[in-house]
């Protein structure tokens, strides 16, 4: 039975820049810590510092607005290049009021501003995009370090996300590898032998949003390691976590 989990930040990390082995950087920082690093661990690892390795942070000035940037920026007091680049990463705008753009990312994420940002990033005019395959740099972290440490972990992506119908931002996970980020427990029975029908649990947005407790926005902690969970391996897309446009009521 599963008694407890523990959730392990990886302190004193360096400022990650563009085209750094993102990978040999967690793994001397491990070993530098003494954190030992066990199969089925989690590896927990914020968006920022993987855009940042992928060479995702861009000058505004690399954006030239539209007119829509140019008007809805005039309207509400924004800078156009920033909203050329919202634009420019999105698949769609869901809701546009208020000076608020909530778009839906290539990926097929709903979020504010395309997920971008400039929070922990050098440079007044630099912003962070999303990275442009999350599963794929989960994937390729958790490769080399099964092929280089010997490990068989999982990797989740996180980013903060606000929810419609809450308030405050959370940490939820953007991109997996090794771990199915549903639990499903349709068809199972509840403590009186009823059959559960529909419970779903995204339990990658509850292993982010537990690892923000450790991590947090400004103690310089992208990386946490959370040990003790029994999780499946199977199915291991964030894709499975995305609604479908037919069934999303807040669309």
């Amino acid at each position: 039975m599963q008694e407890q989990i523990k959730i392990i930040g990886i302190p004193n990390f360096p400022i990650v820049k563009n085209n750094d082995s993102l990978l040999d950087i967690i793994i001397n920082k491990i070993e530098e810590e003494n954190i030992k690093l066990d199969d089925n661990d989690v590896l927990v690892i914020t968006q920022r510092i993987c855009s940042i390795a992928e060479g995702r942070v861009k000058n505004l000035n690399n954006f030239k607005p539209r007119q829509f940037a140019i008007d809805w920026a005039i309207k509400y007091k924004k800078d156009p290049r920033l909203i050329e680049a919202v634009l420019q990463e999105s698949k769609s705008i869901i809701r546009s009021q208020n000076g608020l753009l909530i778009t839906e990312t290539k990926h097929g994420f709903i979020c504010a501003n395309s997920g971008i940002d400039n929070s922990n990033v050098e440079g007044v005019e630099n912003i962070c995009l999303l990275p442009e395959d999350p599963d794929k740099t989960c994937r390729q972290i958790r490769n080399k370090i099964k092929k280089n440490l010997n490990k068989d972990i999982a990797v989740i992506m996180t980013d903060t996300f606000g929810r419609p119908w809450r308030m405050g931002q959370t940490n939820i996970a953007i991109g997996v590898a090794g771990i199915n980020p549903i639990n499903s427990y349709v068809g199972k029975q509840d403590i009186f032998d009823r059959t559960l029908n529909f419970t779903e649990i995204c339990i990658a947005d509850e292993i982010a949003g537990a690892a923000e407790l450790i991590m947090g926005k400004t103690k310089k902690i992208p990386v946490a390691i959370l040990k003790g969970y029994n999780y499946n391996s199977d199915a291991d897309s964030i894709a499975s976590v995305i609604r479908d446009k037919n069934s999303d009521l807040f669309r």
